[in-house]
């Protein structure tokens, strides 16, 4: 089945700007905006079951914690539990001296009185009237022409004025939003707004917010950042007003839309922390703010524990947070990719404390948001050396030579196809000693060995078992590997070797990687030894090494045994 043609059931829902000059895309965001949550709001009305009063109190201690300044709390005009949470905020003393509770009420007288006593005692607070202006809201909902929906916002602004007067004790601050604003002639639109200034006597003294809602995300973000610097140019009384703008996400679009209407003459910002709301939801907060301080601008709120923020959220919702979202999904630090993980891997050898963070594929450093590093780099079939060897340093201080790190990436790949699931560092270390140091007693065992000095020398004295036959060997040379290598008398060299510290304290065991090959072919294998005793280890490893070449039919048994008689 085909979609129908668009033509014929779609229109363009807003109205073309005229602003050759438009001066937003020569901008840059260079601070924060004001920032208003409207989690306990919109956010509140969009899930599944609303937040009962202790959801409600737990989310506003978290955005309090957040620093959010302006924090609209609900619509206590039609929610009794809202008018209740109201209450509580104001006559427990729970609202810092230094933040704003919004509510919001439609445009009628009886909303208007009833969202007043709600909010009596408050020290501070903002009431957001709002009512919409758009051709499809006056002809099909409201039953106005433009000018009775411009009375609409003239009657209700007079009235929050007029309530206001009773309540002297509180600070107000005036909201209006002309709801559906992206899809309202502009023309319209600015005389709504003028004339709600206009009764609420809007100064540089006695500021107003116009709130200039995507109500419905209906343009490209362009056309609504030209919308917003239009009414940023030719509002009335512009000094005495504070532009905000309030995004959903129905054409994806919302975060887009935000940052440039801060752009193009947006003083506030509002929206959900993780862009929940209605429909699509609000804008996404903590990915504009985090978009702001990963390009060197400081946000002013704090997401330095994002864990504890989602759990909040989660719990307080009942919606997760996708593992993918922006800065706070479980896997957006994490590359499974093997070019991503080698790209990460060599960064962070490189990124140095204190310096200016420039990672490949990682915008910001998991540790701002109360991350750690274990799980940038995760291993599944899709991943290469980069990631095993990574997790390796990380994990278990184990650094391997480049060319075990392609052998063993390998080993690993084989695992994760056969398997169909990720690896963890536990799984990948333990596969690791299977493949390179248990393999020490697969064909040719050491058992006792004991090392002593001759005029510098070293000389080892050391038992093996090969085809279940023990034969007591002796060796001598330079150091304990060379006289290793005299005992065993097998045609081998050692083309690596590498000493590694696994752990710390008492606990420490020492790591020995070896590369031996065999004389004359061209072939080696790489074997591990795993042990309290560096000697041990080494011992361990070239026996390891042996085993493997002889698995891999490199070195016969007869040579092993002939080597042992």
């Amino acid at each position: 089945m085909m979609l129908a043609d668009p033509s014929k059931k779609y229109r363009r829902m807003y109205q073309r700007v005229d602003l050759p000059d438009r001066q937003w895309p020569n901008k840059e965001i260079t601070q924060a905006p004001m920032w208003m949550s409207t989690d306990l709001r919109d956010g509140n009305q969009a899930i599944f079951e609303p937040m009962d009063m202790e959801q409600k109190f737990k989310m506003f201690q978290m955005l309090v914690k957040i620093g959010f300044k302006h924090i609209e709390i609900g619509f206590p005009s039609a929610s009794q539990i809202d008018f209740d949470f109201t209450r509580k905020l104001i006559e427990e003393s729970h609202i810092p001296d230094d933040v704003y509770i919004e509510v919001l009420v439609q445009a009628r007288d009886h909303l208007i009185q009833r969202t007043f006593e709600a909010l009596e005692g408050a020290k501070r607070a903002i009431v957001h009237i709002y009512n919409s202006n758009s051709p499809t809201f006056r002809k099909k909902v409201l039953n106005v022409d433009v000018e009775g929906a411009r009375q609409l916002a003239i009657n209700a602004a007079q009235k929050v004025k007029e309530y206001a007067a009773n309540y002297p004790e509180t600070d107000f601050i005036f909201q209006y939003s002309p709801e559906c604003f992206s899809a309202t002639e502009l023309e319209v639109a600015k005389a709504a707004c003028d004339a709600v200034t206009e009764v609420w006597e809007a100064s540089p003294e006695n500021k107003v917010i116009l709130n200039l809602p995507a109500t419905v995300e209906v343009s490209t973000p362009n056309v609504y950042a030209d919308q917003v610097e239009w009414m940023h140019r030719n509002i009335e009384r512009r000094d005495g007003v504070i532009i905000s703008v309030h995004c959903h996400n129905d054409r994806g679009c919302g975060i887009a839309a935000s940052e440039l209407a801060i752009m193009a003459g947006a003083d506030r910002v509002e929206g959900c922390v993780f862009g929940n709301g209605e429909r699509t939801g609000n804008v996404d907060v903590a990915a504009i703010a985090l978009n702001m301080y990963t390009q060197g601008v400081a946000p002013n709120l704090d997401f330095s524990n994002i864990n504890e923020i989602i759990a909040t959220v989660e719990e307080c919702t009942g919606l997760p947070v996708h593992p993918r979202h922006p800065y706070a999904g479980d896997l957006v630090f994490t590359a499974f990719s093997g070019s991503h993980q080698d790209a990460i891997k060599k960064g962070f050898e490189f990124q140095k404390n204190e310096e200016i963070w420039d990672m490949p594929y990682l915008p910001i450093d998991p540790k701002d948001l109360g991350r750690d590093y274990d799980a940038v780099i995760r291993v599944n079939s899709q991943s290469g050396k980069g990631g095993i060897s990574y997790l390796l340093e990380s994990n278990y201080n184990v650094v391997l030579p480049r060319r075990l790190q392609i052998e063993f990436s390998q080993v690993v790949q084989q695992h994760t196809d056969a398997t169909a699931t990720e690896i963890s560092a536990q799984e990948i270390w333990n596969l690791f000693k299977e493949t390179y140091v248990e393999v020490k007693n697969a064909n040719y065992t050491a058992k006792n060995y004991k090392l002593s000095d001759n005029n510098g020398n070293q000389i080892i004295e050391l038992d093996v078992v090969t085809n279940e036959q023990s034969q007591q060997l002796r060796g001598e040379g330079n150091g304990p590997i060379s006289a290793i290598l005299d005992a065993l008398n097998l045609p081998i060299d050692v083309l690596n070797y590498e000493e590694r510290s696994i752990g710390s304290g008492a606990s420490a065991k020492a790591l020995a990687l070896v590369e031996l090959q065999v004389k004359g072919t061209g072939k080696s294998a790489f074997g591990a030894g795993l042990h309290d005793n560096i000697v041990t280890s080494s011992i361990e490893a070239i026996i390891a090494a042996t085993n493997r070449l002889i698995e891999q039919g490199v070195l016969s048994t007869e040579q092993v045994v002939a080597s042992a008689v």
